[in-house]
Parts: structure tokens; C-alpha cells; sequence
């Protein structure tokens, strides 16, 4: 079939292009541009790129685009069918395949690229989706078919199929979560957290959308939930399943539950793991000790680090062996191969070369994310001068509903670099307010840079970053090249 994908780029669109030519499908897409990371991997996947439509059987319209799309208009005035993304991968990819969903506000990306390269190196043959690419040696696609058919000489049960549950709407014409119509018979949940105001005006409308997720599971499907996350707890709590439900719980090297607490829970928590400080800055895996029910597992490692980190690797592994039967400590063992995601925490300078400075790029946007990864970057480099570079972009990030979060997320670091927000449309009673942050900071005793553009980031920045300094940028962007001009000029 010929199928064209309007926003191709996207990072959930580029990877479904990936596997819809996998599947013997002609594939081609457009975009407003084709911006790192996937809009440069579109050709090299067998995606074709172009500016109009062509001839297409199929349109799969992705969610950035409105009913005036001239695409989308050129489409039904052609009268070609137009489906969402998560029609699609259900149509032409799924179909009767078990799919695993992993959702949540935090940790979406990481956990599934870990959970897919924990259920491959099994040997289960999963397929997968991602929204982003997965390092080496872990993989270096987003994206994969496994084995998509039964085994013609034994029953071969179907591969399972792994996929990032976005709760963001999946188009225009099907204003729903995109989690909701990958039908998951197995799902991760976790974190919850207020986000995506742009689409979710208020909390309840945003926990409907994973009540919705929760109540959708089939009978003898499976949630692994997060108990130490009270909204997780909520939600759960205030959902009607029929699908089994079991807990886990990562606790920080101080023994503090991530992210927020332990919430109470009638149930027991079956799985639970303690984050094992790091030695120094050179510790390739991030340990920790794992607890099936009262008895110790044993301890592994996962090669991204931090606490967040060890949450996420808790609920992969735990997926592996309650949905699939898989033995733990093999498993386990199997996260020391995992070295992450693109721009979660990728590491571009080590810090042997030029100025002698480390650099980071991360995704982190919101307060409690910010916070997460300035934590883990602390831990890994105890006595360095932090840098963290942020970039207030997203609909959520650019408001005043996180003001005061904001004022505590960058505790960890020693200098904050910050360019105008990324928003302009905002009104002002609802916007950030940067010059009080900025106050908010300094009264800590941070140091505070203020970029008059992107454009004069890495100026600042170099202005900050000295011989042993470790700089951390954070955006939901491209941040107008911030960290490949970073790269070179720190070099």
C-alpha cells in the first residue's frame, strides 16, 4: 500500500514510518522541516520525503496537524482515507499482537526502549515503537517489526509488541489519547503528573485520560503501577479494571521513594528496588538491589544513572516477568547492556578533551523532571560545578502553574543559564515569570545568566563553564542547535 504521513518528523510519526516500510508498505511523508533527531533518519529507514501529497492509497495524519492542513484538505477533497497514528500501527502493524504500552508524564521513552531490549535479548522477538532513538550498543533504531507471525511448524504464542503510550490526543479528528487506540493488553503506568495544559485545561481532565488507559485493559491484561506516586495511587485507585494490577517502588540512595513519597496502599508492593550510590564520575552503570516480595534478588545495574533511572528499570523488569514469565535475575542482569536514549541524559563531551568540561542534553521540561536530572547528575559528579542550561518551551513549561517548582527544581546545580521563553502567545497573567525566578534563584545562592536569544546560549555558557564544570541542557526542543554549537566550541 502507499502511505504518506503528514508530520513525518515527529517523534512518534518518523519510527511508525520506519515500520510501515518494514511491512512492505511504499512509505513517504512530509513536513514542515526535517529536524534532528529523526527528520535526518527518514531516508536511511527507506522513508521517502517530499512537499506535496503524491499518490497515495493512505494518509496518516499526524497530531500537530489542523483540519486546514492544505495536505489534509487535499486529501479529502481527493477523497483518501485519513487515519491517526495509533490507527495505523493498530491496522498495519499490531493487529491481534499483545501490545505493552508504557505510560506515564515521566520516564515514557526510557522505560520502553528498556523494556524492548530486555524482552530481545530474551529472545522473544518483540517489536517496538519509540519516541526516540535508542543508544548503542542497545539499539540503534526507535523502531521495530520483530515477528509479527505465528511460527507455521510449532503454536509459537505472538511476539509482543511494545510501544510509548502518549496521553496526547492522536489527531485533530480523533481528539483521544494516543494510548487509547493502541488498545495495550499490558501496560506500564509511571508517573502522573499535571501536563499538556494546551490539551488538558485542568488535573481531572488530565488523570481522565489514564483512567481511561486503566479501564480500557482487558480482562487478564496487566498494569504495573508505581506506589510511590500518590497520583498514581489516585488514579488507579479510582479506576475500574478488570486487568490484574502490581505495584513497584524505587527508593533514592537515601532510601526516599521516587518521585514523591510513598503513598498508602491496601495492597502490598511486590517489586521494589534501592538505588547503590555512585563510586565517581567515571561509574558506567547506575546500581541497584532488587526485591521480589521480602526476598532480595540481588544486585544489578542499568547503564543510565540515577534514581528515576532505577524506577524505570524496576518497572521493565517487572513487566518482563509478571506479563511474560521471564526469570529475574537473568533479566536483570541484562540492564547493564541498556545505555539509554537520544537527549535522555546523553553524554557529548566526557570532559578529556578541550576546556576539560562535561556536557549533557536532556529532554527534561518540567519541574519534576528538571529535578530528576540535575539529582542524577549530581550524584555522578559529587564536586563539580553544575551548569544547567534550560529552555523554557513546552505550553506547560512557559506558564505560571509551575512557578514555585521551578524555584526548587534547580537546587542541585550551581549556575542556571536561562534565554527568553520559548512561548510568546501566552498571556501575561498566565506566564512564566522568569525575572522573579531569577530572584528566586540568586536568593539561594545560585548564579543566574540570562540569554537575550537562543542564539547567545553557548556565548553564556562559555562565559560560565570552566575546566571542570559539567553542563547540562534541557529542552523539548531543538533549542536553536544549542548543544551541537556547545560541542564544538567547548572542544
Amino acid at each position: 500500500m502507499r502511505v504518506h504521513l503528514i508530520g513525518v518528523s515527529g517523534a512518534g510519526m518518523a519510527p511508525l514510518a520506519g515500520l510501515l516500510h518494514d511491512a512492505g508498505h511504499e512509505v513517504e511523508g512530509s513536513d514542515a522541516s526535517f529536524d534532528p533527531p529523526m527528520g535526518p533518519l527518514l531516508p536511511t529507514w527507506g522513508v521517502k520525503t517530499r512537499e506535496g501529497l503524491g499518490d497515495p492509497e493512505l494518509v496518516v495524519v499526524g497530531n500537530v496537524c489542523r483540519k486546514d492542513h492544505p495536505l489534509v484538505l487535499e486529501a479529502e477533497a481527493r477523497g483518501i482515507r485519513r487515519i491517526s497514528m495509533p490507527t495505523a500501527l493498530r491496522e498495519l502493524v499490531t493487529r491481534e499482537r499483545p501490545v505493552v504500552a508504557v505510560c506515564g508524564t515521566h520516564g515514557k521513552t526510557t522505560t520502553t526502549a528498556l523494556l524492548a531490549h530486555l524482552l530481545d535479548g530474551a529472545g522473544l522477538e518483540p517489536g517496538w515503537l519509540i519516541g526516540g532513538v535508542p543508544l548503542v550498543p542497545s539499539g540503534a533504531r526507535p523502531f521495530a517489526l520483530g515477528r509479527a507471525q505465528r511460527s507455521l511448524s510449532a503454536p509459537t504464542p505472538l511476539a509482543p509488541f511494545v510501544v510509548e503510550g502518549d496521553e496526547y490526543d492522536s489527531a485533530f479528528f480523533e481528539k483521544v489519547p494516543k494510548v487509547w487506540g493502541y488498545a495495550p493488553r499490558v501496560a506500564i503506568l509511571t508517573s502522573i503528573e499535571h501536563d499538556h495544559v494546551d490539551i488538558y485545561p485542568d488535573e481531572e481532565s488530565y488523570f481522565a485520560a489514564f483512567r481511561g488507559m486503566i479501564e480500557r485493559l482487558p480482562d487478564g491484561g496487566l498494569l504495573v503501577a508505581n506506589a510511590a506516586d500518590p497520583l498514581v495511587v489516585r488514579v488507579v485507585g479510582e479506576a475500574r479494571t478488570a486487568a490484574r494490577v502490581v505495584w513497584y517502588a524505587a527508593s533514592d540512595v537515601a532510601g526516599r521513594p521516587f518521585p514523591s513519597g510513598q503513598a498508602h496502599l491496601d495492597e502490598p508492593v511486590v517489586w521494589t528496588a534501592n538505588e547503590v550510590g555512585l563510586r565517581g564520575d567515571g561509574d558506567v552503570l547506575q546500581p541497584f538491589d532488587l526485591f521480589v516480595g521480602p526476598s532480595s534478588a540481588g544486585r544489578f545495574g542499568v547503564g543510565v544513572f540515577g534514581a528515576h533511572n532505577v524506577a524505570n528499570a524496576l518497572a521493565a523488569i517487572a513487566v518482563t516477568s509478571e506479563a511474560f514469565g521471564l526469570p529475574v535475575r537473568e533479566t536483570a542482569t541484562r540492564a547493564s547492556g541498556f545505555r539509554g536514549v537520544k537527549r535522555r541524559l546523553e553524554q557529548h563531551l566526557d570532559g578529556r578533551a578541550g576546556r576539560g568540561v562535561v556536557l549533557y542534553d536532556d529532554f527534561a521540561h518540567h519541574p519534576t523532571a528538571v529535578d530528576a536530572t540535575l539529582r542524577a547528575v549530581r550524584a555522578r559528579h559529587h564536586r563539580a560545578r553544575i551548569v544547567a542550561v534550560y529552555e523554557p518551551r513546552s505550553a506547560t513549561a512557559c506558564r505560571a502553574m509551575h512557578q514555585a517548582g521551578y524555584t526548587t527544581a534547580f537546587g542541585p546545580a550551581d549556575v542556571v543559564v536561562l534565554p527568553p521563553l520559548g512561548r510568546s502567545t501566552i498571556p501575561a497573567d498566565e506566564r512564566l515569570d522568569l525575572d522573579r525566578l531569577e530572584r528566586d534563584l540568586v536568593a539561594q545562592g545560585k548564579q543566574v545568566v540570562r540569554a537575550a536569544s537562543v542564539g547567545e546560549v553557548p556565548a553564556a555558557v562559555g562565559e560560565v563553564a570552566a575546566e571542570g564544570s559539567v553542563v547540562v541542557v534541557m529542552s523539548n526542543g531543538a533549542f536553536g542547535g544549542v548543544v551541537a554549537s556547545l560541542t564544538g566550541a567547548l572542544r
